[in-house]
């Protein structure tokens, strides 16, 4: 395996506690920060599999309703179904004059459900 040598500029207590994990483990600084990278480096690649696979799954996704019908279709279904409280749904509050302060003119205010 090639090696290639650069600096590494670490907190003097990660350096403090590097050295007493080598002593304790018996083995050299360099060798506990080269598995530390090549763990990292392999929990990463996992994360980024995910990321493609999630990506692959929408791509799916996508070509098999390419214009969303049947996603709206189904959303305008549970809308219309009304079965549960929409904790997303806002209440419209209008004051005397038709609007809210600080609102356009006819346009009325929306607060959101606490």
């Amino acid at each position: 395996m090639d090696r290639a040598s650069f600096t590494l500029r670490l907190p003097k207590a990660t350096r403090s506690a590097l050295e007493g994990l080598s002593k304790i483990e018996r083995r050299p600084v360099n060798q506990l920060v080269n598995d530390a990278v090549d763990l990292y480096l392999r929990q990463s690649g996992d994360a980024e599999k995910d990321l493609v696979a999630t990506l692959d799954a929408l791509n799916k996704y996508r070509a098999s309703d390419p214009g969303y019908s049947k996603a709206m279709a189904a959303f305008v279904e549970a809308e219309a179904a009304g079965a549960a409280e929409d904790s997303v749904e806002g209440t419209v509050v209008v004051d005397e004059g038709g609007t809210a302060a600080g609102s356009p003119q006819g346009s009325p205010a929306v607060t959101l459900n606490a």
